[in-house]
């Protein structure tokens, strides 16, 4: 298990690739990032696996 994970997720407004680093070590959790691109903010919910591995998932602001 990697603390560190580096993820691509797609902007749920603009399509455009988010580049990510997850801190797995901080377990499960949700904030909020603009995306680099349309700059719109994005909720960022991450949910770490027993085995320690990231599932990344980005959702609009207002969902």
């Amino acid at each position: 298990m990697n603390l560190l994970e580096s993820v691509s997720v797609p902007c749920p407004y603009c399509g455009e690739a988010m580049d990510l680093e997850i801190d797995c070590a901080a377990g499960n959790q949700e904030y909020t990032e603009d995306c680099p691109v349309c700059c719109k903010p994005v909720t960022i919910v991450v949910t770490i696996a027993l085995n320690g591995t990231p599932s990344v998932e980005a959702r609009p602001e207002d969902a």
